[in-house]
């Protein structure tokens, strides 16, 4: 069965979706290596968070 059109375009996206709720959408053929760093950037982020609630739960 032929894909239409859209269905066409949607395989050539990317979604990106960070914990904080952003939606990042850029086409598979543009994601570069800076769209990789910001991403690695916010997990990198997310990680300090995730770190600092680790270790407020302890100090209680």
């Amino acid at each position: 069965m032929p894909q239409t059109q859209a269905e066409e375009e949607e395989g050539d996206m990317v979604e990106i979706v960070t914990t904080k709720g952003d939606r990042d959408v850029v086409e598979e053929g543009h994601f570069t290596s800076e769209s990789a760093q910001i991403l690695i950037g916010e997990i990198m982020g997310c990680n300090t968070d995730l770190e600092n609630i680790k270790q407020n739960i302890n100090d209680v």
